[in-house]
């Protein structure tokens, strides 16, 4: 059985992009910005957007840069997946959208990009909402050393810092996504149908070139654009969140993720932190999307 059709996506110029988005709810709404990770796509929303549309939401559900049908207006723009890049494509977006300021929360690569928009542009973000906290990072810091234990769980990123993983990603695209899959929610039982829609969006002709930039980067071994080394610089002093902002973390997240005991202080302004029980693992808006929902209501209610 097919899963269900998550849509329209309408198509809009916004900085160096043609974002592919989906929007639901009243135009009048309170905006709220949904960012996925990788490799996921919109349809870790599937469930959260159509319910918070239904309350009275407008909610905009974006395909980052190199997913589904968000493609670069120029041939020879820098296909960089440097974390600042795609939280100015946030930024750009809402401009293009005419939205001031929305409720923004995220997971894995969203959950950063809200992360640093909160930061950087707290005028622009009403509230926050992050699954595995505080994900803003450097490259100096990237360069440290972790224990073996930590470093295991993320190969992926050593092995992408080869060509021999470049062509292996490419190569092997679907396979390593349902393996991310497994690993990083070893509870969730999804079936074909759920994940074939989302890998549908990985087939982006920027895909590739945007994950093993993104991932070389933050070990040093790519440079990003100079257009955004002032934002890194403020993001390299590991700038404070004052927005109201509510993290969410799931028992059975088998990604790389901080304890939340290590980044409750980066959050000065009215903050909560909820952990969920029950097998909830990293895609945790398509896992628990109830929990979601509620706090993307609960955030933007945070006075």
């Amino acid at each position: 059985m097919d899963a269900p059709a998550f849509g329209p996506v309408h198509q809009i110029d916004a900085g160096v992009l043609n974002v592919g988005y989906v929007d639901i709810g009243p135009a009048n709404g309170q905006p709220v910005v949904l960012l996925h990770g990788w490799p996921y796509d919109i349809h870790s929303y599937a469930d959260v957007a159509p319910a918070l549309g239904a309350s009275g939401y407008r909610v905009i559900v974006p395909h980052l840069r190199g997913f589904g049908t968000t493609r670069f207006l120029s041939d020879t723009a820098t296909r960089n997946g440097q974390q600042s890049a795609l939280a100015v494509d946030t930024i750009e977006l809402m401009d293009a959208l005419g939205i001031e300021s929305a409720i923004i929360a995220g997971f894995d690569w969203g959950a950063r990009s809200a992360n640093v928009v909160a930061a950087l542009w707290p005028r622009r973000c009403t509230a926050l909402v992050s699954v595995s906290g505080y994900l803003i990072g450097n490259q100096a810091a990237n360069a440290e050393p972790l224990p073996p234990s930590a470093e295991l769980s993320w190969w992926y990123q050593f092995y992408f810092a080869t060509e021999r993983g470049k062509a292996g990603y490419a190569k092997y695209r679907d396979d390593f996504a349902k393996l991310i899959w497994r690993t990083a929610s070893p509870s969730w039982s999804f079936d074909d149908a759920t994940f074939e829609r989302s890998a549908a969006s990985l087939d982006n002709p920027d895909h590739v070139d945007i994950v093993i930039h993104n991932y070389r980067w933050r070990l040093g071994l790519a440079p990003g654009e100079p257009r955004y080394d002032g934002l890194e610089q403020q993001l390299a002093t590991s700038p404070p969140i004052t927005v109201p902002t509510i993290t969410l973390e799931g028992d059975a997240n088998g990604a790389p993720h901080p304890d939340p005991g290590a980044y409750a202080k980066k959050f000065t302004g009215q903050y909560k932190h909820r952990s969920l029980s029950g097998g909830v693992g990293h895609n945790l808006p398509q896992e628990a999307p109830e929990s979601f929902i509620e706090a993307i209501k609960e955030a933007g209610n945070i006075r």
